[in-house]
Parts: structure tokens; sequence; C-alpha cells
């Protein structure tokens, strides 16, 4: 695989994203042995969720990636060569939601039965380091503070958790009346809770999270209120907020994304065209989350928002071109934004897409993993799998 393009020092990559080279991204390599296949879902049909791969993470130096599946196995690659390094297999925990931690030889995992204990893991010596223990119900959302030792979880016993790396216990807890889902800004200095039974987004001085929110942001769509009435619920399963601090991305499981000002609050865009991946909520339903949240991300600069979809392709939507997003007047809805470039992507649902945070590059994943470069224009062929490792190349 053509090693991908490097970034400069404030994380943006050194070959400027325009909406020409994002069109222009094609798959260098396709890892289709990336989780285990009963012999009766090789038929060529859409995978089942639990054939899929289900979480991505890259390490903060862009050079390696974890996947998590369904079939309760965290593998390891090397994204600079393009090559497969190693599996783990969870068959007695399970394993979701994997996320580096600053080192490219530990992580953090949900997991998915036994109990509902995070689990800290060395790739290194293939051993757990700690365990950190305190939920009563599956947790739904973890993240890494991108300054410290800290992170964060939510779980569907209705609390976040705030932990240290350095010690099990509980840093902090949150006790709230719905789970969420959770993110920090880029400055580990506020984070944000997202609770859907109320369509709010709370925001916390990460310093005294035991102190009331400081901001309660309200996802009011107006739009949808033209569509079905009563409103369908809106069901948030990701958030992250923008590098360049100005915005917050709020993935739904439906068919719209957003993009809402960080601290003000207003909706300014909705990101509208792909399909959704879960299936709608029935009317009068708690909303939940299915399979939905790790398939939509902002790339490093803050330009363009990337999103999976239940038909396998990945949608982008260019944010820069729009300039300053500003808040709709009243009574009127908040811009509808269409992608930019649609790619086509798998044969089963992109339900886990992340770009790279050091490369121009990104990864998305179905029951298959596939490395994306922009293509140079100098050859459009695919080659099979020649050195026999388990992936396609296309160069």
């Amino acid at each position: 695989m053509t090693q991908p393009q490097p970034t400069n020092a404030n994380g943006t990559p050194s070959l400027l994203l325009t909406t020409n080279i994002m069109a222009r991204f094609k798959p260098a390599k396709v890892f289709t042995d990336a989780v285990e296949q009963p012999a009766q879902e090789q038929t060529g049909r859409k995978p089942s969720s639990s054939t899929q791969i289900t979480g991505l993470t890259f390490d903060d130096r862009g050079e390696t990636l974890v996947t998590s599946g369904g079939d309760e196995t965290f593998r390891l690659y090397n994204t600079k060569t393009g090559k497969f390094v190693k599996i783990f297999h969870s068959k007695k925990y399970g394993v979701d939601l994997p996320r580096f931690t600053h080192r490219n030889t530990t992580l953090l995992h949900a997991s998915t039965k036994e109990d509902d204990t995070i689990r800290y893991h060395s790739l290194h010596d293939n051993k757990y380091l700690q365990y950190f223990r305190g939920h009563k119900k599956r947790v739904i959302s973890l993240e890494v503070s991108p300054t410290d030792d800290g992170f964060m979880s939510s779980s569907l016993d209705n609390t976040v958790r705030l932990w240290d790396l350095r010690t099990p216990s509980t840093r902090g807890l949150l006790n709230l009346p719905y789970s969420g889902v959770v993110a920090y800004d880029t400055s580990g200095v506020v984070f944000a809770v997202a609770l859907n039974l109320y369509s709010k987004i709370l925001l916390y001085d990460t310093s005294n999270f035991d102190k009331e929110p400081f901001q309660t942001i309200s996802v009011d769509d107006t739009a949808l209120a033209r569509i079905s009435f009563p409103v369908r619920p809106l069901v948030m399963t990701s958030l992250e907020f923008s590098t360049n601090g100005k915005w917050l991305l709020v993935g739904t499981s439906g068919g719209t994304h957003y993009i809402m000002d960080a601290y003000d609050g207003y909706m300014l865009a909705r990101l509208t065209g792909h399909q959704p991946l879960d299936p709608k909520q029935p009317l009068g339903a708690q909303p939940t989350r299915l399979i939905s949240g790790e398939e939509v991300c902002w790339t490093p600069d803050s330009k363009y928002v990337l999103s999976g979809s239940e038909d396998g392709k990945i949608y982008i939507w260019d944010i820069a071109s729009r300039g300053e997003l500003t808040p709709p007047k009243p009574g009127r809805d908040a811009d509808t934004l269409q992608p930019s470039v649609v790619l086509d992507g798998h044969v089963g649902p992109t339900r886990c897409l992340r770009f790279n945070p050091r490369y121009a590059m990104l990864a998305t994943a179905s029951n298959d993993l596939a490395f994306w470069l922009a293509d140079s224009g100098n050859a459009d062929t695919e080659d099979r799998d020649r050195d026999g490792d388990g992936d396609t190349r296309m160069h």
C-alpha cells in the first residue's frame, strides 16, 4: 500500500484537503478477513451485526489502528505499511468501543458480556493492566481525554463516570435521568453529555463536574415536525467537537446529523442525504442506540464531515465552503446541507468510519476493513490478494 501523506505539527494534513481530493479517495487496501465469518454468512448477502466490525480507533500518531468485532476479537493494523499485525481474543468478556490511550501499546475497551467492566489492555504483552468497575449496565459511550490520562464513560445505568488510568476507582460520578453519549472538547477542559430522552446536550467544566452544567443545548430540529406528527424521537449516538473549537458534530441513528454551535448552542446545519444505520424508532418508544455511533466524524482540519451509511457508501459534506456557519433566523429551519461527495464503499452497511488524525487517510468498516487514500490518478485497477495476507489492493 502506498504510504499516506504525513501531516503538519498541528495535525492538519500537509496534503491540503479539497473537495476534489476528497472525491479521489479510494480503497488502497481492503482486508476481507477482518472479522470471522460463519459459513452461512459467506454467501454475498449483507452481513449480520455479529459478523461486522463494531469499532475503530487510531493511536495519536496515526500509525496504528485497532478494530473491535462482533466475533469478540480486536485486531491490530499498521496504517503506514497497510499490514495486519495481530489478533487478540476476548471471548470471555466481549469487546466494544476500543479507544487508544496516549500510548500506542495500550487501549481501553468496554465489555459486552460477563460484566460491565471497562478493561485497560496492553497490546505489547496481551494482558489486562487494570479493571475499571462501577457501571451496572452496558457501557455505551467511552472517550479518552485529549490532554491527560483521564477518560469518561456512559452507561445504560444512567450514569457518567470519570476515571484516571492510574487508579481503578471512579474519580467522578454524574447521576442522570437517562443514559447518554459523551465527548471531550479538544482542550480537555469541557465535556459534553447528550441525553436523548430530552434532546439536550449538557456542557460541563471538567474541573467542576460536580457542579451544574454551564450550558444546556437543545437539539430542536423544527424541520422534523413537518415530516411526521408526533415527531419521531431524535436518537443522538455520537458527539465530536471540531478541532477549531467552534462546532459540535451530533451524530444520530436517523437520516440527519447536526452541527451545533459549540457554546452558544444554536443549530447551524442539518446534514442529510445518507441512509440511516438503525431502523426508525417507533413512535412513543424510548430512544435507544442500536448499531449507530461509530460512523460519523470530522476531518482533522474541521473542513469536512464524513459519514457511513446503511447502503455502504461514504457521504462527505463540505463545511468549509459555507464560510461562517450562522444560526437560522427566527421561525426558519437550520440550513440543510447535501453531500458534496459520495464514495462507493462496502457491500454491507458502513457502520464504522474514522479519519486518521495525522495522515491524509481514512478507515471504514462493515464486515471488512478498508484503508482509503487519495488516488493519484495513475491507475485504478484492483490487485487481488497476491501476498496471501487476506487483503485486496487498489493502487
